[in-house]
């Protein structure tokens, strides 16, 4: 799909505010994908519709995620994971995009997962750092990922384990198993 067509469709979706936002994600997403030797393309439009599902209403999505019969674990967490893994359903049905890697990684850019794909992290990452991002420790991770990837991505997830503790809202899994993942394949289990 087209880049000016694919906005389009996604405009449809989002706010004003997550458009600019989603714009911000698919120029960070070129830009590493460019770094790190990813498919630009791909990039581009899984950064497009990334949040394709960000304002869909809740049961909509609750029902998804039961029709489908994706992870019900789900739904014991906050409804801000949903449209992740929504998203990617809603962009495979609705835009018609059967590219497996830009679905997963729209998939998993909320949650990341053990064993992300180079295009799944570049996402993950564009999404936290994008620059119309402002929270504390923003500036550190987008300096890490002038560097490593991989350290950059370590670190958001930590950023957002920490904040969500520091809430006292539960974790999903599947971020802890991310982040576990990347610390023992990149630093290598401590002795």
């Amino acid at each position: 799909m087209e880049r000016n067509l694919a906005l389009l469709k996604v405009k449809e979706q989002l706010t004003e505010h997550r458009y600019n936002h989603t714009i911000g994600v698919m120029e960070t997403a070129i830009s590493l994908a460019k770094k790190y030797g990813a498919d630009e393309k791909k990039a581009e439009l899984a950064a497009i519709f990334h949040d394709y599902a960000k304002f869909r209403p809740k049961e909509e999505m609750k029902q998804i995620i039961i029709d489908q019969k994706m992870d019900a674990k789900l739904l014991q967490f906050n409804s801000e994971l949903w449209h992740a893994p929504v998203g990617a359903f809603l962009v495979q049905k609705e835009a018609e995009i059967e590219d497996k890697e830009i679905l997963d990684a729209i998939r998993f850019h909320t949650s990341g997962r053990v064993g992300m794909t180079l295009l799944e992290k570049i996402i993950y990452l564009a999404d936290y750092i994008e620059p119309g991002r402002h929270f504390p420790g923003v500036e550190e991770v987008r300096e890490l990922a002038a560097q490593s990837l991989d350290d950059a991505l370590i670190k958001s997830i930590a950023n957002t384990i920490i904040f969500l503790m520091k809430k006292g809202q539960p974790v999903f899994p599947a971020t802890f198993n991310t982040y576990n993942d990347l610390i023992i394949n990149s630093k290598g289990l401590i002795e």
